[in-house]
């Protein structure tokens, strides 16, 4: 009896990495793909010119930073949505289309709402980025870079709630689809609008800008019609009556998206304040900053997919009011997304330097310099890559359980009473200068993965 009780345990444990894996994996493509159209602009205006890349890292920086907060509201759409598809599967469960409805409409109004701050800030980033003591050439480069660039925010934002709930349903597919796409259409525009064709003159850094917005309307626009079409999706109407806001599905959105928010917000900000602090050593170290960090960030959009998997498969299950399910469904994502970053770390270690080159163009005389700096920030990402895709997994499972208060707590605790304070110090104090920045970037990483999983611990064991 043990052995066939055993058997069946190793049973579940499988048939969840399967379910886990057919959800994560078009989640994470379109995550890579989403990311492609950041690494596309990056790798074009390198070959602009070393100043250009610089430029659009500053401003990018600056742009993730302050998306943070209607980025995180869009983001509770996931668990908002598993949990009540969870629920509406218990007998008797009624009404659950419905509530799916006004999860969705409520996050895109949630985004909204914090969208108008952030896209006045981004306005002015010139003027951010003068404040922070960057130099006046990036710091105006920067700026024209966002002004075209932050248009496409809602955009974004409203196809992260439309992602959100496709992956609540277990259906990514057109999500991704449509992502692949847009890789197309943005390196195409960025390359016409950048360096201008057929007559068409340049538009240089503003055109890269440009070309995301126009790239981000599309994937907008291609997601509904495609989910329009589909005789399941369709009749969900997630834009019917838009409106008519619902308080109470409002408040509950704010509640669990603003901590996400506030999480994000701490993430990025720790890599944007690294960003500014590169800025002070010059725009070779931003460049090579710029290099390692749009690696690290391509490496990590799979256990981020990973993680939006645990999110809505932990969801389901704690919707149904399955905790030994939901507590499995967590481990078993977290067990892939290091699995992952494992082996991404080692590629990393081995092909530093050739990747740095990638990103340069050999005739520029300030190329060498930067891919030499750059080899050796990828060698410490590739150190910090286990624990970047661990914390990620795990605070994706604790957001399946609705639970996003205490992680932002943690994440403060790791990334800015940990990790800036050590990177500033080792850069500046102990005379390391980039590579210190980054070193206490992992120290912060690392604290943040510890954290996480005993935080999951405790309330999978609950």
């Amino acid at each position: 009896m043990d052995a066939i009780t055993r058997a069946a345990g190793d049973n579940a444990w499988a048939a969840e990495a399967r379910a886990t894996l057919a959800l994560a994996w078009p989640l994470a493509l379109t995550n890579l793909s989403q990311h492609a159209l950041a690494l596309t602009d990056a790798m074009i205006l390198g070959w602009l010119s070393t100043e250009a890349l610089a430029a659009a890292t500053l401003g990018a920086n600056l742009y993730w930073a302050v998306m943070a907060a209607p980025l995180g509201t869009a983001l509770a759409a996931t668990p908002l949505l598993a949990q009540a598809r969870g629920a509406g599967r218990l007998p008797g469960g009624r009404g659950w289309v419905r509530q799916m409805r006004r999860g969705a409409r409520s996050a895109l109004w949630a985004s909204l709402a914090m969208l108008l701050p952030s896209m006045v800030l981004l306005w002015f980033a010139e003027a951010v980025l003068l404040a922070m003591g960057q130099e006046p050439r990036l710091a105006a480069l920067a700026g024209r870079y966002v002004r075209a660039l932050m248009w496409g925010l809602p955009l974004f934002c409203a196809f992260v709630v439309l992602r959100g709930f496709l992956a609540a349903m277990e259906r990514p597919a057109p999500a991704l689809w449509i992502a692949l796409a847009g890789i197309l259409v943005n390196a195409a525009l960025c390359a016409l609008l950048t360096f201008g064709a057929f007559g068409w003159p340049g538009l240089g850094i503003r055109g890269a800008g440009i070309a995301s917005t126009l790239a981000n309307a599309l994937m907008v626009l291609g997601l509904l019609g495609l989910m329009a079409r589909d005789r399941v999706l369709g009749r969900f109407r997630l834009l019917g009556r838009f409106w008519r806001p619902d308080r109470a599905k409002l408040a509950e959105v704010t509640r669990i998206g603003l901590p996400i928010s506030g999480t994000m917000l701490l993430e990025i900000g720790v890599f944007s304040a690294a960003a500014i602090a590169m800025g002070w050593f010059g725009a070779t170290a931003v460049a090579a900053h710029a290099i390692a960090l749009q690696v690290a960030a391509m490496t990590f959009m799979v256990p981020m997919g990973i993680a939006q998997a645990a999110t809505a498969r932990v969801g389901l299950f704690a919707g149904e009011g399955r905790g030994r399910e939901a507590a499995r469904a967590g481990w078993v994502a977290v067990a892939l997304g290091a699995g992952f970053m494992a082996a991404m770390a080692m590629l990393l270690l081995a092909g530093a330097h050739r990747i740095a080159w990638a990103f340069l163009d050999a005739a520029d005389p300030q190329a060498a310099p930067a891919a030499a700096l750059g080899a050796v920030l990828l060698t410490i990402a590739g150190i910090f890559q286990l624990a970047d895709g661990v914390q990620a997994v795990a605070a994706g499972a604790l957001r399946g359980l609705k639970d996003t208060r205490v992680p932002m707590l943690l994440a403060a605790l790791g990334y800015w009473g940990l990790g800036m304070p050590i990177g500033v110090g080792l850069a500046a104090g102990a005379g390391l200068g980039p590579p210190g920045i980054w070193v206490g970037l992992a120290a912060g990483l690392g604290a943040v993965a510890l954290l996480m999983l005993r935080r999951w611990r405790r309330l999978s064991a609950a």
